[in-house]
């Protein structure tokens, strides 16, 4: 049984290439379109990682982090950002938002499942 991951990307595109992507690595991956449907989502299954954008109607990516690291389940479920914001200030609030890991979009797949590798295995 793979792992399971959740992808929140307001972007169709880049949601299907993340799926594409770690589907093709052995991963189970499930697909949320703003951070209020991924929240939703964590909250009735149980995911390995989270990969969530930034810039997204409903939720942003901070926030949602912020809300998943409220719950007790995912107190310690690695969370990466997944966006085309790349400043310092950016990541500094990622990371005391809770965020594990910063990858700046347009990614390089073979990246993705390397970071995905180290952290979940």
């Amino acid at each position: 049984m793979g792992k399971s991951i959740l992808s929140v990307d307001d972007s169709a595109s880049i949601r299907q290439m993340v799926s594409f992507t770690l589907k093709g690595a052995g991963y189970t991956v499930t697909e949320a379109v703003d951070g209020a449907q991924g929240l939703e989502k964590a909250k009735t299954a149980k995911f390995d990682l989270i990969l969530t954008d930034q810039n997204m109607p409903n939720m942003d990516g901070l926030t949602l982090i912020r809300n998943l690291r409220a719950l007790p389940a995912y107190r310690s479920v690695p969370i990466l950002v997944l966006t085309t914001e790349a400043g310092d200030a950016m990541k500094a609030q990622g990371k005391a938002a809770g965020a594990t890991g910063w990858l700046v979009k347009p990614f390089d797949p073979q990246k993705l499942i390397e970071v995905v590798k180290k952290v979940i295995g």
